[in-house]
């Protein structure tokens, strides 16, 4: 299409002013237990069967489920001038709760967590920090307490992590050749998704998952089970508290939620500690050096902005990092999906 009938009809613009409405029909069918039902289902569901287990209107329920079939999660089927439903194979890969690959609490956590901090995008925009008090009417002076402002909060931002790393977990660890280092400390390891790919990948090691007392309790509790003998845990707040000396540190996921002189602060820590020929393996979405891209990672840099004081970065702004903290060497390594990987040795 030339650029003039781009003006003419500007179909991209009708994309993007629409993408939040597609956003909310996915979050809707999964916190409305959607294909869930159609996964139990021994075969096609019509929409008034799928409305009445699902305790919704019809005419509602009829218009969800054909506009999940337009984004292609379901499937329809006429019969007798009616339709009938089914999940289809991404839906049933990536969007029934019960998959090992779900994504379902990521996409709550989305739905009940940044879809309301993202209604005050331009607020935060304009004063540069995150939206957590109007968006929740709580202090955001405390990040992690506005995180975790309540156990269920946590649960489901801790199952959304797992989710995450679930398809792209293996990746990072694997981006390297961690054999050599044998024991590893993952730094807010929370429910312990990256540490069992750890142990998985690298059976001569093992992992220390250093989080929050609380975040502990619950990945203990709910997501490591106790026969994994080789994951333990290290209750603190790696800030405050001392780092035990360790061949590797794993950062996934954390040092974007800072600015950069907290993140010198943290990883200047982790240096000191690290064992002679150790190395710290940091686990982030990776910004092109021009900043022109990839697109998830743009949108991700704003969500840092709406709900945390950091910002996602460039291989050079990582580099300069690590380099500030004492690191000599860094390598990047890019994985073609959502999060890359950083190594910096000492």
């Amino acid at each position: 299409m030339s650029s003039t009938e781009d003006l003419e009809y500007p179909q991209v613009l009708i994309q993007y002013q629409n993408g939040f409405l597609i956003s909310k029909i996915l979050f809707t069918a999964c916190e409305l237990g959607v294909f869930d039902l159609l996964m139990e289902s021994e075969g096609l569901l019509s929409s008034d069967t799928i409305a009445a287990r699902l305790g919704t209107s019809v005419s509602g329920m009829e218009r969800l489920l054909d506009a999940c079939v337009g984004l292609k999660l379901l499937r329809v089927e006429m019969k007798n001038k009616e339709a009938f439903y089914s999940n289809a194979e991404i839906s049933k890969l990536y969007l029934k709760k019960s998959s090992p690959k779900s994504q379902h609490h990521n996409l709550m956590y989305y739905s009940k967590t940044i879809y309301l901090c993202w209604h005050y995008l331009a607020d935060a925009v304009r004063e540069g920090k995150n939206q957590y008090e109007k968006a929740f009417g709580i202090s955001s002076k405390d990040l992690f307490e506005a995180l975790y402002r309540s156990e269920e909060e946590m649960l489901k931002f801790m199952s959304g992590l797992n989710s995450i790393w679930s398809i792209c977990g293996r990746d990072v660890i694997a981006a390297f050749d961690l054999s050599p280092f044998h024991l590893i400390y993952d730094l807010g390891g929370c429910a312990g998704a990256l540490a069992q790919e750890c142990i998985s990948l690298y059976p001569n090691s093992s992992v220390t998952i250093y989080d929050l007392p609380k975040v502990v309790q619950m990945a203990k509790k709910h997501f490591v089970s106790p026969e994994e003998r080789r994951i333990t845990f290290h209750e603190g707040d790696f800030f405050k508290d001392p780092i035990p000396q360790a061949d590797l540190y794993i950062l996934a996921r954390i040092l974007h939620d800072w600015g950069d002189e907290k993140c010198v602060q943290l990883l200047t820590k982790v240096q000191k500690a690290c064992k002679p020929g150790g190395g710290v393996l940091l686990v982030e979405t990776l910004l092109n050096e021009d900043k022109s891209g990839p697109l998830e990672t743009q949108l991700y840099s704003m969500n840092m902005l709406v709900q945390t004081e950091g910002k996602e970065r460039t291989p050079a702004e990582y580099s300069k990092l690590l380099e500030a903290a004492g690191f000599k060497e860094t390598q990047f390594k890019k994985t073609g999906k959502l999060y890359d990987a950083i190594l910096g040795r000492k």
